[in-house]
Protein backbone atom coordinates (compact mmCIF):
# COMPACT_ATOMS: atom_id res chain seq x y z
CA UNK A 1 0.00 0.00 0.00
CA UNK A 2 1.62 3.06 -0.95
CA UNK A 3 1.73 6.41 1.24
CA UNK A 4 -0.14 9.80 1.06
CA UNK A 5 1.77 12.72 -0.63
CA UNK A 6 3.22 14.96 1.95
CA UNK A 7 1.07 16.96 4.08
CA UNK A 8 2.98 18.79 6.99
CA UNK A 9 0.69 21.75 6.27
CA UNK A 10 -2.25 19.66 7.48
CA UNK A 11 -3.38 20.50 11.15
CA UNK A 12 -2.73 17.59 13.64
CA UNK A 13 -4.40 16.60 16.04
CA UNK A 14 -3.47 14.52 19.13
CA UNK A 15 -6.38 11.67 20.62
CA UNK A 16 -6.11 10.05 23.58
CA UNK A 17 -8.88 7.00 23.96
CA UNK A 18 -9.23 5.95 27.57
CA UNK A 19 -10.09 2.19 28.36
CA UNK A 20 -13.94 2.53 27.03
CA UNK A 21 -12.51 2.63 23.75
CA UNK A 22 -11.61 -0.89 24.40
CA UNK A 23 -12.95 -2.22 27.53
CA UNK A 24 -16.87 -1.25 27.16
CA UNK A 25 -18.17 -2.98 30.58
CA UNK A 26 -17.24 -5.64 33.00
CA UNK A 27 -18.65 -8.31 30.48
CA UNK A 28 -16.79 -7.11 27.51
CA UNK A 29 -13.49 -8.02 28.72
CA UNK A 30 -12.20 -10.66 26.12
CA UNK A 31 -9.80 -9.54 23.53
CA UNK A 32 -12.49 -10.40 21.05
CA UNK A 33 -14.50 -7.40 22.65
CA UNK A 34 -11.67 -5.61 23.02
CA UNK A 35 -10.89 -6.00 18.80
CA UNK A 36 -15.06 -4.86 18.10
CA UNK A 37 -14.51 -2.01 20.39
CA UNK A 38 -11.31 -1.06 18.98
CA UNK A 39 -13.19 -1.06 15.48
CA UNK A 40 -16.34 0.72 16.65
CA UNK A 41 -13.49 3.96 17.87
CA UNK A 42 -11.61 3.68 14.70
CA UNK A 43 -15.22 4.24 12.69
CA UNK A 44 -15.25 7.54 14.69
CA UNK A 45 -11.54 8.71 14.33
CA UNK A 46 -11.69 7.66 10.50
CA UNK A 47 -13.44 10.58 9.41
CA UNK A 48 -11.65 13.24 11.47
CA UNK A 49 -8.44 12.04 8.66
CA UNK A 50 -10.73 12.15 5.29
CA UNK A 51 -11.86 15.85 7.11
CA UNK A 52 -8.23 17.07 5.83
CA UNK A 53 -6.10 16.11 9.29
CA UNK A 54 -3.30 14.82 10.59
CA UNK A 55 -4.12 12.38 13.46
CA UNK A 56 -1.94 10.81 16.58
CA UNK A 57 -3.70 8.39 18.70
CA UNK A 58 -2.57 7.71 21.57
CA UNK A 59 -4.21 4.85 24.20
CA UNK A 60 -4.93 3.65 27.71
CA UNK A 61 -3.64 0.07 29.48
CA UNK A 62 -4.75 0.42 32.48
CA UNK A 63 -7.30 -3.38 32.49
CA UNK A 64 -4.78 -4.95 30.09
CA UNK A 65 -1.84 -4.58 32.25
CA UNK A 66 -3.64 -5.50 34.93
CA UNK A 67 -4.73 -8.69 32.87
CA UNK A 68 -1.05 -9.94 32.08
CA UNK A 69 0.27 -9.37 35.41
CA UNK A 70 -2.93 -11.53 37.10
CA UNK A 71 -1.46 -14.24 34.38
CA UNK A 72 1.74 -13.69 35.87
CA UNK A 73 0.51 -14.30 39.34
CA UNK A 74 -1.38 -17.05 38.70
CA UNK A 75 2.23 -18.88 36.40
CA UNK A 76 4.72 -17.72 38.79
CA UNK A 77 5.33 -21.47 39.99
CA UNK A 78 5.68 -22.78 36.19
CA UNK A 79 7.26 -19.27 34.30
CA UNK A 80 9.16 -16.39 35.40
CA UNK A 81 6.86 -12.99 36.55
CA UNK A 82 6.47 -10.11 33.64
CA UNK A 83 8.46 -6.95 35.03
CA UNK A 84 6.50 -3.60 34.46
CA UNK A 85 8.21 -2.17 31.62
CA UNK A 86 7.48 -5.51 29.99
CA UNK A 87 3.78 -5.57 30.11
CA UNK A 88 3.82 -2.01 29.46
CA UNK A 89 5.89 -3.21 26.12
CA UNK A 90 3.32 -5.92 25.66
CA UNK A 91 0.14 -3.81 25.82
CA UNK A 92 1.83 -1.20 23.79
CA UNK A 93 2.24 -4.16 21.16
CA UNK A 94 -1.63 -6.01 21.83
CA UNK A 95 -3.50 -2.90 21.64
CA UNK A 96 -1.51 -0.67 18.96
CA UNK A 97 -2.27 -4.06 16.72
CA UNK A 98 -5.82 -3.74 17.71
CA UNK A 99 -6.42 0.24 16.88
CA UNK A 100 -3.89 0.19 13.79
CA UNK A 101 -5.63 -2.51 12.30
CA UNK A 102 -9.18 -1.71 12.83
CA UNK A 103 -8.23 1.79 11.05
CA UNK A 104 -6.52 -0.03 8.48
CA UNK A 105 -9.61 -1.63 7.80
CA UNK A 106 -11.99 1.37 8.39
CA UNK A 107 -10.50 3.10 5.74
CA UNK A 108 -9.92 0.08 3.26
CA UNK A 109 -13.84 -0.24 3.85
CA UNK A 110 -13.92 3.27 2.61
CA UNK A 111 -11.86 2.57 -0.52
CA UNK A 112 -8.85 4.70 1.36
CA UNK A 113 -5.29 3.76 0.95
CA UNK A 114 -4.22 4.91 4.56
CA UNK A 115 -1.09 3.84 5.99
CA UNK A 116 -1.76 3.21 9.73
CA UNK A 117 1.12 2.47 12.06
CA UNK A 118 1.46 1.27 15.32
CA UNK A 119 5.26 2.51 17.04
CA UNK A 120 6.38 1.14 20.75
CA UNK A 121 6.53 4.02 22.54
CA UNK A 122 9.53 4.92 25.02
CA UNK A 123 9.34 7.80 27.49
CA UNK A 124 12.05 9.04 29.80
CA UNK A 125 11.16 10.06 33.42
CA UNK A 126 13.55 11.87 35.80
CA UNK A 127 14.94 8.96 37.87
CA UNK A 128 15.27 11.93 41.10
CA UNK A 129 11.20 12.43 39.73
CA UNK A 130 9.89 12.43 43.67
CA UNK A 131 7.31 9.38 42.89
CA UNK A 132 9.51 7.10 42.80
CA UNK A 133 10.40 7.65 46.80
CA UNK A 134 6.32 7.70 47.04
CA UNK A 135 4.88 5.28 45.23
CA UNK A 136 0.87 5.44 45.12
CA UNK A 137 -0.64 3.97 41.65
CA UNK A 138 -2.47 0.85 42.25
CA UNK A 139 -1.76 -1.64 39.38
CA UNK A 140 -2.31 -5.50 38.94
CA UNK A 141 -4.77 -7.56 41.21
CA UNK A 142 -6.27 -7.38 44.79
CA UNK A 143 -4.63 -9.20 47.34
CA UNK A 144 -4.89 -10.11 51.14
CA UNK A 145 -3.44 -8.46 53.22
CA UNK A 146 -0.84 -11.49 53.78
CA UNK A 147 -0.41 -11.91 50.35
CA UNK A 148 0.68 -8.59 49.44
CA UNK A 149 3.34 -8.48 52.52
CA UNK A 150 4.95 -11.23 51.03
CA UNK A 151 5.35 -10.11 47.58
CA UNK A 152 6.48 -7.08 49.75
CA UNK A 153 9.10 -9.32 51.18
CA UNK A 154 10.33 -11.54 48.58
CA UNK A 155 10.02 -8.91 45.53
CA UNK A 156 10.91 -5.64 46.79
CA UNK A 157 6.90 -4.62 45.98
CA UNK A 158 5.55 -1.39 47.47
CA UNK A 159 1.91 -2.37 48.33
CA UNK A 160 -0.99 -0.55 49.96
CA UNK A 161 -4.57 -0.85 50.74
CA UNK A 162 -6.91 0.36 47.66
CA UNK A 163 -10.14 2.05 49.13
CA UNK A 164 -10.74 -0.56 51.53
CA UNK A 165 -11.22 -3.09 48.33
CA UNK A 166 -7.82 -5.11 49.25
CA UNK A 167 -4.58 -4.88 48.87
CA UNK A 168 -2.56 -3.82 45.60
CA UNK A 169 0.93 -3.42 44.39
CA UNK A 170 1.85 0.61 44.51
CA UNK A 171 4.48 1.98 41.70
CA UNK A 172 5.92 5.70 40.89
CA UNK A 173 4.13 7.14 37.96
CA UNK A 174 6.84 10.01 36.89
CA UNK A 175 5.95 13.07 35.22
CA UNK A 176 6.87 12.22 31.37
CA UNK A 177 9.92 14.51 30.39
CA UNK A 178 11.32 13.51 26.79
CA UNK A 179 9.67 10.69 24.51
CA UNK A 180 12.30 8.23 22.45
CA UNK A 181 10.59 7.67 19.37
CA UNK A 182 9.20 11.15 18.63
CA UNK A 183 11.83 11.64 15.18
CA UNK A 184 10.50 7.81 13.99
CA UNK A 185 7.01 9.88 14.53
CA UNK A 186 7.36 12.91 12.81
CA UNK A 187 8.77 11.05 9.99
CA UNK A 188 5.92 8.60 10.11
CA UNK A 189 3.53 11.76 10.04
CA UNK A 190 5.10 13.70 7.39
CA UNK A 191 4.93 10.50 5.38
CA UNK A 192 1.05 10.49 5.05
CA UNK A 193 1.15 7.85 7.83
CA UNK A 194 -1.79 7.68 11.37
CA UNK A 195 0.26 7.12 14.09
CA UNK A 196 -0.51 4.96 17.55
CA UNK A 197 1.70 6.02 19.83
CA UNK A 198 2.41 6.38 23.33
CA UNK A 199 0.13 3.67 24.61
CA UNK A 200 -0.28 3.40 28.21
CA UNK A 201 1.97 6.64 29.03
CA UNK A 202 5.05 5.17 27.07
CA UNK A 203 7.30 2.34 28.56
CA UNK A 204 9.21 4.23 31.57
CA UNK A 205 13.27 4.90 30.99
CA UNK A 206 15.84 6.29 32.19
CA UNK A 207 19.24 7.89 31.20
CA UNK A 208 22.04 5.89 32.89
CA UNK A 209 25.29 8.53 32.75
CA UNK A 210 26.96 6.76 29.83
CA UNK A 211 23.45 7.88 27.59
CA UNK A 212 22.15 4.11 27.89
CA UNK A 213 18.42 3.53 28.67
CA UNK A 214 17.09 1.46 30.99
CA UNK A 215 14.06 0.91 31.88
CA UNK A 216 11.78 1.87 35.55
CA UNK A 217 8.93 -0.14 37.29
CA UNK A 218 6.57 2.80 37.54
CA UNK A 219 3.42 3.91 34.93
CA UNK A 220 3.36 6.98 33.65
CA UNK A 221 -0.04 9.17 33.22
CA UNK A 222 -1.62 8.63 29.69
CA UNK A 223 -2.56 12.15 29.79
CA UNK A 224 0.46 13.38 30.62
CA UNK A 225 2.46 11.45 27.98
CA UNK A 226 -0.85 12.52 25.31
CA UNK A 227 -0.11 16.41 26.33
CA UNK A 228 3.65 16.12 25.75
CA UNK A 229 3.28 14.41 22.84
CA UNK A 230 1.29 16.84 21.18
CA UNK A 231 3.47 19.71 22.55
CA UNK A 232 6.62 18.11 20.85
CA UNK A 233 4.79 17.44 17.27
CA UNK A 234 2.88 20.93 17.78
CA UNK A 235 -0.37 19.42 17.45
CA UNK A 236 -3.10 22.44 17.77
CA UNK A 237 -6.12 20.42 19.18
CA UNK A 238 -5.65 17.74 21.62
CA UNK A 239 -8.45 15.64 22.28
CA UNK A 240 -9.47 13.00 25.15
CA UNK A 241 -11.87 10.45 23.90
CA UNK A 242 -13.52 9.36 27.63
CA UNK A 243 -16.69 7.64 29.26
CA UNK A 244 -18.59 11.07 29.72
CA UNK A 245 -19.61 13.41 26.94
CA UNK A 246 -18.49 16.91 28.80
CA UNK A 247 -16.73 17.30 31.99
CA UNK A 248 -18.99 18.45 34.86
CA UNK A 249 -19.01 20.07 38.12
CA UNK A 250 -20.64 18.39 41.57
CA UNK A 251 -19.78 15.07 38.95
CA UNK A 252 -22.32 12.35 40.19
CA UNK A 253 -24.25 14.47 42.64
CA UNK A 254 -27.79 16.14 42.56
CA UNK A 255 -26.06 19.44 41.54
CA UNK A 256 -24.37 17.95 38.51
CA UNK A 257 -23.79 20.79 35.79
CA UNK A 258 -22.31 19.85 32.64
CA UNK A 259 -20.27 22.46 31.02
CA UNK A 260 -19.67 23.27 26.96
CA UNK A 261 -16.62 25.30 27.12
CA UNK A 262 -13.79 26.47 29.87
CA UNK A 263 -10.75 28.72 29.82
CA UNK A 264 -7.63 27.73 31.59
CA UNK A 265 -8.43 30.29 34.45
CA UNK A 266 -11.35 28.36 35.25
CA UNK A 267 -9.83 24.93 35.00
CA UNK A 268 -7.64 26.07 37.87
CA UNK A 269 -10.29 27.34 39.50
CA UNK A 270 -12.13 24.41 39.67
CA UNK A 271 -9.23 21.84 40.27
CA UNK A 272 -8.67 23.98 43.70
CA UNK A 273 -12.63 24.03 44.63
CA UNK A 274 -11.79 19.67 44.23
CA UNK A 275 -14.56 19.35 41.49
CA UNK A 276 -12.31 16.94 39.45
CA UNK A 277 -11.08 13.54 41.06
CA UNK A 278 -7.48 12.48 40.90
CA UNK A 279 -8.57 9.20 39.41
CA UNK A 280 -10.90 10.67 36.82
CA UNK A 281 -10.50 13.76 35.49
CA UNK A 282 -8.05 15.53 37.25
CA UNK A 283 -5.31 13.90 35.15
CA UNK A 284 -7.51 15.07 32.11
CA UNK A 285 -7.93 18.93 33.24
CA UNK A 286 -4.23 19.06 34.55
CA UNK A 287 -2.72 18.11 30.69
CA UNK A 288 -5.26 20.68 29.18
CA UNK A 289 -3.93 23.37 31.53
CA UNK A 290 -0.50 22.68 30.47
CA UNK A 291 -0.53 22.02 26.60
CA UNK A 292 -2.43 25.36 26.59
CA UNK A 293 0.02 26.95 28.70
CA UNK A 294 2.92 25.55 25.83
CA UNK A 295 1.01 26.76 22.74
CA UNK A 296 -1.99 24.39 21.50
CA UNK A 297 -5.22 25.89 20.61
CA UNK A 298 -8.18 23.77 22.07
CA UNK A 299 -8.62 20.71 24.73
CA UNK A 300 -11.62 18.99 23.90
CA UNK A 301 -12.99 16.17 25.98
CA UNK A 302 -16.16 13.78 25.09
CA UNK A 303 -16.98 10.09 24.00
CA UNK A 304 -16.19 8.10 21.54
CA UNK A 305 -18.71 8.05 19.60
CA UNK A 306 -18.76 12.14 19.90
CA UNK A 307 -15.27 12.38 18.54
CA UNK A 308 -16.39 13.71 15.08
CA UNK A 309 -18.79 16.06 16.22
CA UNK A 310 -16.46 17.48 18.99
CA UNK A 311 -14.37 18.27 16.10
CA UNK A 312 -16.54 20.53 14.70
CA UNK A 313 -17.86 22.44 18.32
CA UNK A 314 -21.17 20.40 18.63
CA UNK A 315 -20.90 18.36 21.21
CA UNK A 316 -18.31 17.44 24.07
CA UNK A 317 -16.31 20.21 26.22
CA UNK A 318 -13.97 22.47 24.65
CA UNK A 319 -11.24 24.02 27.25
CA UNK A 320 -9.54 26.86 25.61
CA UNK A 321 -6.59 29.43 26.73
Amino acid sequence: MTTQPDNRDKPLVVIGIGGNSLITDSEHMSVVDQYRAAGETAAHIAPIVNGGRRVVVTHGNGPQVGFILLRSELAKEALHQVPLANCVADTQGSIGMQIAQSLQNEFLSQGRAQQVVAIVTQVVVDPEDPSFDNPTKPIGPFMSESEARQHAEDDGWAIAEDANRGWRRVVPSPTPIEIIELPAIRTLLDSGALVVAAGGGGIPVIYKPDGSLRPRPAVIDKDAASCLLARELGAKVLVFSTDVDKVALNFGTPEEIQIERLNTAECRKYLDEGHFATGSMRPKIEAAIAFLEAGGEEVIITQPHHLGGAIHGTHGTHIVP
